[in-house]
């Protein structure tokens, strides 16, 4: 008996076919074989029934599994442990005529994970397969519907996306807020004292309620000119700083971008390799936690390696959203130190490793010294005493830091995750004072500070908001970031901080305010109700026909309150910036056929019409209707017949062969655009 396993990506096939040796034969989808057609909506928009088409690849990759189903006794379908492996396994189980398609996930590729799987297949989980649909729908329904109309407004080829557009919109306030943001110059001071320990002014309590900085200049300089201070209060604590739990897609991006200076797609590409070696688990997770099976491993490994753990698992409370089913991403042997076949794929194991060992290693501990501080001649503006903060912090015990010293890397806002204790400095040894005791202070200096502006977004952190708002999902945002960098709605600077670009603000200018999916609150409900369907809370025809009737009724109104960006000087319809594959861009009517208006582009704008000796005249004047090539504006001709390869029936340019353009011929004998 034969069984023939179907996996996903070709990468995996080496290290399965190992474990499953003699009775099994392993071949790869290499991905998705069906999807929507590529120059159509694709989606019968009375049922919202997706109208599938093989891929051109997919047409070859379904001819041979077909070949090797028929020689098997049994299919199964390993695709990937997540949505989109499931309908892919879907796609597939309905493309081979599988019936009684059984499916296996594992989540990693070892011998254990995979061989329990083989134990244990079933059916294919439709409610997970409808989610992925839906999202494969409402994506697509918000680029065909949306696009030509907000095209129309802005007045060139643009494209709104149902994630995209809110990933851009949050560029776009960010930038904004950077542009108007008025900094505040605000004042403090420091003493520095024999030993070089230093205290910091307290400015708090010299403050209206209504104040946040303390403005006066003048008043700082004197208290940077204290000199001597008595002791106020003086404390020896501890500090407990507890570990960082495993990875999951979003928090192994953001270590990778401080730690390896590796961008989100580079760090995703490094994992797909690790998971097809069998280092790693499924690295597209948004769970926390390790599993019972990947706990008792570590434990495992600890005790022959002498690591101390705590004695009772850590756990972290999961998202919501989170799929439950899946793990933390860990290595799959906790023994192997090192793994890989590259120096990056290596590293990033390392990475995987250290924070997956010291999740459950004991909290580092710190030895924490305060100590207040008085000016013995000066008190504030308000009457109150002019003090001094003093406080410094000793590790003494390194619990996890021993194994994962975690690079610092900004957060959304700018801020930078701090364990506690983080904000106590480590380099202020402050000396064991006796209060009501004196202190001489050496120096003094004056701090003149200003408020910052918010950070901006780098890849990693703009990832980490939209996980925070609920925007996407762990294997979108890849895509989502390719995508808006390739339609120049944002850039990156040489720092890797992210830029929007005028297109970016145009596209959430036009758009906020008009269709809810660009908002934050909405497109994080829609995925809650995508979550939903995949657990059986909701119906797949109930959450898009919703989102369809609300994008249906916005469109109306998407044109409306202002005039076109460029009018057509003929009918007053939009003019559209278009590429002329031989003549660069120019704008033509959004009105064709039935306006032919056209205008060269001057710098991104329609230029002035072309005085009548520079047009060239067509050797025959075009017939009443005739239709004009987009690109270079010569007459179409309807072009059918037959050859030796089969009869055609196209539209193509009179301009040929310097222009090739051609157009495929509708159901109504019009060239179809």
């Amino acid at each position: 008996m034969t069984t023939l396993v179907i996996v996903e990506s070709p990468g995996k096939l080496k290290k399965i076919r190992s474990i499953l040796g003699n009775g099994y034969r392993v071949e790869a989808s290499v991905g998705h074989v069906r999807d929507l057609p590529r120059n159509d909506l694709g989606v019968e928009l009375t049922t919202f029934k997706p109208l599938y088409e093989k891929t051109v690849r997919g047409k070859e990759v379904l001819q041979k599994l077909a070949a090797a189903a028929s020689s098997c006794d049994r299919v199964l379908l390993a695709t990937d442990p997540d949505r989109e492996g499931e309908a892919i396994a879907w796609h597939l189980a309905d493309a081979l005529k599988i019936p009684q398609a059984k499916r296996i996930t594992f989540q990693a590729i070892e011998a254990g994970p995979v061989k329990a799987a083989l134990a244990s297949p079933r059916a294919i989980d439709m409610q997970l397969v409808h989610a992925q649909e839906a999202r494969r729908v409402l994506d697509r329904l918000v680029g065909y519907m949306v696009s030509p109309a907000l095209s129309d407004k802005i007045g060139r080829k643009m494209s709104a996306g149902r994630v995209q557009s809110p990933a851009v919109l949050l560029v776009v306030l960010r930038e904004r807020e950077i542009r108007d943001f008025k900094p505040t110059i605000h004042f403090g001071a420091v003493l520095t004292f024999a030993g070089e320990w230093t205290a910091q002014w307290e400015t708090k309590p010299h403050l209206a309620k209504d104040e946040s900085y303390f403005l006066d200049g003048e008043f700082a300089k004197q208290v940077a000119a204290v000199r001597e201070v008595r002791v106020t209060a003086f404390k020896d604590s501890q500090s407990k700083a507890a570990p960082k739990p495993p990875f999951t897609t979003t928090t192994m991006q953001k270590a990778a971008q401080a730690a390896l200076k590796l961008k989100p797609k580079a760090t995703m590409d490094l994992a797909q390799k690790l998971y097809e070696q069998g280092a790693i688990t499924y690295h597209r997770t948004d769970t926390p936690n390790l599993s019972t099976d990947g706990y008792k491993a570590l434990v495992a490994y600890a005790a022959t390696a002498g690591i101390p753990l705590v004695d009772k698992q850590r756990t972290w409370k999961a998202k919501e959203s989170a799929q439950e089913a899946h793990e933390a991403c860990r290595p799959t042997h906790f023994e192997e130190r090192e793994a890989g076949e590259t120096p990056e794929q290596k590293a990033l194991y390392r990475l995987i490793w250290a924070r997956a060992v010291a999740c459950q290693m004991p909290d580092a501990v710190y030895a924490v010294r305060t100590a207040q501080l008085t000016a013995t001649r000066l008190t504030g503006p308000t009457g109150q005493p002019v003090t001094f903060l003093a406080r410094g912090k000793t590790l003494t015990s390194p619990g996890w830091k021993a194994v994962y010293e975690e690079a610092k890397e900004p957060a959304g806002d700018g801020k930078a995750n701090t364990a506690e204790g983080d904000d106590v400095p480590d380099d202020n040894p402050v000396p064991a004072l006796q209060v009501g005791g004196a202190a001489t202070a050496v120096k003094g200096k004056v701090e003149r500070l200003s408020t910052k502006a918010p950070k901006r977004y780098n890849q990693t952190s703009l990832v980490e908001e939209m996980e925070r708002l609920g925007i996407g999902r762990p294997s979108t945002y890849a895509a989502i970031l390719q995508n808006v960098f390739d339609r120049g709605y944002i850039t990156e600077d040489k720092k890797d901080f992210l830029h929007a670009c005028p297109d970016g603000e145009a596209l959430v200018d036009a758009l906020v305010g008009k269709c809810r999916f660009i908002e934050l609150d909405y497109t994080r409900a829609l995925e809650d109700h995508l979550d939903a369907i995949a657990q059986g809370k909701s119906r797949y025809l109930s959450v898009v026909g919703d989102a369809h009737q609300q994008l249906a009724g916005e469109l109306v109104t998407l044109g409306q309150g202002a005039a076109p960006a460029h009018p057509c000087p003929s009918c007053g319809k939009p003019m559209r910036r278009r590429a002329g594959k031989k003549t660069g861009h120019f704008w033509g009517c959004s009105g064709y056929p039935e306006c032919t208006t056209t205008l060269p582009d001057d710098d991104g704008k329609p230029g002035a019409p072309r005085p009548a000796s520079e047009v060239a005249v067509p050797k025959a004047a075009p017939a009443a209707g005739e239709h004009h090539c987009n690109d270079c504006g010569k007459p179409l001709q309807h072009r059918q017949g037959k050859s030796d390869k089969g009869a055609y029936d196209f539209w193509g340019c009179t301009g040929y062969p310097k222009c090739r353009t051609t157009y495929r011929t509708g159901p109504d004998g019009l060239p179809v655009r």
